[in-house]
């Protein structure tokens, strides 16, 4: 009986050592949290949106396809959804083949996510074409980016959308 005690509280004592010894182990640190770039990255679409319309204005066709990602989509109101560089490239340059257009950006907010890889750009367009005959008229237009971040810093237009309010 004593020999059995005996052996129980030795379990028992080896338990509590075990278990005194991992709870004084030094927990791993929390891993440091990524720095906030919301602000800059805010500043770089936003000059990306200012940019972009350089370009259309220029009529550059490759520096408007380049702000998008190679599986971007737009939807546009009227039309089927386009996806790809290929498709975006044909609707850009149909956008940039109409006439004497100018477009004005006007950003509302552009709002990065705190994990630093996704945004959400909104605001509107207008859209001045002259005619011939020095007409000008000018349509407005609502839209929303979703812009993320790629693995080199840039940000790319991942979805394009927009819809006509006169």
């Amino acid at each position: 009986m004593f020999r059995h005690r005996s052996l129980s509280l030795m379990i028992a004592s080896a338990f509590v050592a075990c278990f005194v010894a991992a709870c004084s182990q030094p927990q791993p640190a929390a891993p440091a949290a990524s720095p906030d770039t919301r602000a800059a990255d805010e500043a770089a679409i936003r000059a990306n949106d200012t940019d972009w319309a350089k370009a259309a204005a220029a009529k550059d066709l490759d520096k408007c396809v380049s702000y998008y990602a190679d599986d971007a989509i737009a939807i546009a109101p009227g039309q089927p959804a386009i996806s790809g560089k290929d498709g975006l490239r044909k609707f850009i340059q149909g956008l940039l083949a109409v006439p004497n257009m100018q477009l004005t950006i006007n950003i509302s907010s552009v709002d990065v996510a705190r994990s630093g890889d996704l945004a959400v750009d909104r605001g509107s367009v207008d859209t001045t074409v002259t005619d011939k005959k020095g007409k000008a008229k000018t349509s407005t237009s609502q839209y929303v980016l979703v812009w993320k971040k790629q693995a080199d810093g840039s940000w790319k237009i991942l979805a394009d959308t927009s819809a006509n309010t006169k």
